[in-house]
């Protein structure tokens, strides 16, 4: 990827009818482009697991809970996410919300949740996640924490969660 970025500048250096000064912005507007597309990246590879995107929702400073949520695509066997932890939480475990009977309940996952062979899981709003507890201090819009999961094959695998604005979901009294 950065040869044919080089290769495009060397060819709109020759071929543009651009001002020297002009042209001069534009490479160094390109090379610092493509200098921080690795901090822009926000995904992460262990073995045949790619987890994108892991990010959880500002919550009220008061809230002792947060959530975060992340795609987790496998290309090779089947696998199991078993636990995660964070220095953000004192527990962090793995949730779902259930349908009973028409009142949407949470309920935490026993036995991991299972990564098909060749398939992707989603853990979003709504659905299946993961349930940070006794938060001491919750994060704000734009801060990073760490947060380390436990896969069965894959082993532990760092990522970086972002925190996002926006509507927090409601979480079911008692938790």
């Amino acid at each position: 990827m950065p040869q044919l970025a080089a290769e495009a500048a060397c060819y709109a250096l020759r071929h543009c009818n651009l001002p020297p000064h002009t042209m001069k912005k534009l490479a160094l507007a390109a090379l610092a482009g493509l200098l921080s597309l690795p901090a822009l990246a926000h995904d992460y590879s262990a073995g045949a697991l790619k987890i994108d995107h892991p990010w959880s929702r500002a919550m009220p400073a008061s809230s002792p809970t947060a959530a975060v949520f992340m795609t987790i695509s496998n290309s090779g066997g089947a696998d199991r996410l078993l636990a995660a932890s964070t220095p953000q939480a004192a527990r962090a475990e793995l949730h779902q919300h259930l349908n009973d009977n028409g009142v949407m309940r949470m309920r935490e996952v026993s036995g991991g949740i299972v990564l098909p062979a060749a398939g992707q899981v989603k853990l979003a709003p709504g659905g299946l996640h993961l349930m940070l507890l006794q938060v001491p201090k919750q994060a704000v819009s734009g801060d990073r924490f760490p947060l380390q999961l436990q896969f069965e094959k894959a082993g532990k695998v760092t990522v970086e969660v972002t925190v996002e604005s926006g509507m927090a979901p409601v979480h079911p009294a008692g938790h």
